[in-house]
């Protein structure tokens, strides 16, 4: 045999170095998914609290300084704490959420917001609140559709009238059909108070006519 030629048993046999570096992968390879379960498992935690009405389990995660938990969205529905408590009609969660930065413009995997799923609800008291904390009025889901088109679909009256006075545009076309809440509307023959709300907020929107007045010198 050669001097200084490696034998068989020698590759075989893993140096002190190699050792400690296998170690320290094994090591990386369970820290990254340890930190992917953390999180994960505080959303998880935090949706079941709000889900299960417990205001000291969700306050808990809430008030975690620089959190944006209360945000967090449902793995397979794309949901956020707002969307489950607007769903069950509750609107002192709904109002404790938005006062702790819940955001009301978030859509889920649909494109629905809270504020569309208030109107679909008929969910009066949690339109109003979501409207006073700058939900966007004209945003559509995956199908163009406003709150104010399923509010006219539904020919609820009062839903219709709050989300015109808070700049709802009913020309606004859905990409379903290419219809606007005025054409449904229209189209409706039973939807006469409807279509009623959307012309007086046509005339509240007008703005004062200006008339000129002249003197005896023209």
């Amino acid at each position: 045999m050669l001097r200084g030629s490696i034998t068989f048993s020698q590759i075989k046999r893993p140096t002190a170095f190699m050792q400690v570096f296998a170690a320290m992968l094994v090591v990386l390879s369970l820290a990254i998914p340890n930190a992917a379960t953390a999180q994960f498992s505080a959303s998880y935690n935090f949706l079941k609290a709000v889900k299960d009405r417990d205001g000291t389990e969700a306050t808990k995660f809430l008030n975690k300084p620089g959190t944006v938990i209360v945000n967090t969205k449902d793995s397979s529905t794309g949901e956020t704490a707002l969307h489950i408590v607007v769903a069950r009609r509750d609107a002192t969660w709904t109002g404790f959420l938005l006062q702790k930065g819940a955001n009301p413009n978030l859509q889920d995997k649909n494109g629905t917001t809270p504020l569309m799923l208030a109107t679909q609800l008929r969910f009066i008291e949690g339109a109003r609140v979501l409207l006073s904390k700058k939900a966007n009025v004209n945003q559509t889901n995956n199908q163009g559709e406003t709150a104010l088109i399923r509010a006219v679909q539904l020919r609820d009256s009062e839903m219709t009238r709050i989300l015109l006075k808070n700049g709802a545009d009913p020309d606004r076309t859905d990409t379903l059909a290419g219809l606007s809440a005025r054409d449904y509307a229209t189209r409706d023959r039973r939807a006469a108070a409807i279509l009623a709300e959307i012309e007086k907020a046509d005339q509240e929107k007008k703005p004062e006519s200006k008339e000129r007045f002249f003197g005896p010198e023209g």
